[in-house]
């Protein structure tokens, strides 16, 4: 199994550097329960579903493809259970890593329309690699020793948030993974290593009403880690009868969006997104696809009198 020399290169920044590795998500604020655990619809007798599936720098062998899951409900008036998971493969089997999470967010109603809710994750972090046939140019296997030995391990980790919210935006802040580990442990052969660093996430979105028939939905979500630059997104929606929506996003210095989801039945939604990448890695891609699925189990049946889905 050859790999090209790009993912020695990538390899190499992972464990050789301290750098962002939680994956990129474009369509971040419907994957908001895999972000902040404290995420809440706060909407009765509802269990909302959604999965998501990103293919990441297509064009280029062995690129990231990332899977994530995820399903919570309200189990009172305060109190919302649920679960998340995000399963990331890099370079076709290289290395594959799996975040599964219990979910648990507390409300707290500050006034008529306002919430703010904390909630915590707890869980486990799998992380495989296979290197064997791993070369940095064809017909050479590498010499570098941190390719040498291949790990598989499972790791206990936990997650906090909060997330304040109204009927028309929110905030939120969230660490979903607390417990930094190192993958690949420094020996007297081996003197690098993979740490995983903690990742914070400060999100923030609004729904503005144009008129009855259009909304304007502008979100934005920052990543802050040790040792990488702040990683930046702003989106801007615009939705339409509640049913069909399109819109644009900007990751500062790595790439620009479109997105669009429709509402195919009334508890069914179905999204897209297409980054093109403006980084220095534009000229060994296509871009990036993601789809997104959210269904929304009605246990009563009497469906919704508002999408519980503008955040």
């Amino acid at each position: 199994m050859k790999k090209t020399i790009f993912f020695v290169f990538f390899f190499l920044t992972i464990f050789k550097a301290n750098a962002q590795q939680d994956p990129h998500f474009t369509q971040y604020m419907n994957n908001m329960s895999v972000i902040n655990p404290a995420y809440s619809t706060a909407t009765p007798l509802i269990l909302n579903l959604g999965s998501m599936y990103r293919y990441q720098w297509s064009g280029i062998k062995g690129a990231p493809k990332t899977f994530s899951l995820f399903a919570h409900t309200p189990l009172n008036d305060k109190i919302e259970g649920g679960f998340s998971l995000i399963s990331d493969d890099i370079g076709d089997g290289a290395k594959k890593e799996t975040n599964f999470f219990s979910d648990f967010a507390y409300s707290i109603r500050l006034s008529k329309k306002e919430k703010l809710s904390f909630g915590l994750k707890a869980g486990f972090r799998t992380i495989s690699t296979n290197f064997n046939g791993f070369v940095l140019n064809s017909g050479d296997v590498s010499t570098d020793l941190a390719f040498m030995n291949n790990v598989n391990e499972t790791l206990p980790n936990i997650g906090a948030g909060a997330f304040y919210f109204t009927d028309n935006y929110y905030l939120g802040i969230s660490a979903p993974n607390l417990l930094s580990s190192k993958d690949i442990k420094s020996t007297k052969a081996i003197n690098s290593f993979g740490p995983e660093e903690i990742h914070t996430y400060f999100t923030g979105g609004y729904v503005f009403d144009i008129n009855q028939d259009f909304k304007f939905k502008p979100a934005f979500m920052a990543i802050f880690v040790k040792g990488a630059p702040v990683s930046i997104d702003l989106t801007a929606n615009i939705l339409y009868n509640e049913k069909f929506e399109l819109g644009a996003a900007y990751r500062f210095n790595d790439a620009v969006s479109v997105l669009m989801n429709v509402n195919v039945t009334r508890n069914l939604r179905i999204g897209y997104s297409y980054d093109y990448t403006v980084s220095n890695l534009s000229q060994f891609n296509s871009g990036s696809h993601e789809i997104v699925l959210l269904y929304n189990l009605d246990f009563l049946g009497k469906g919704y009198d508002k999408s519980p889905r503008f955040f």
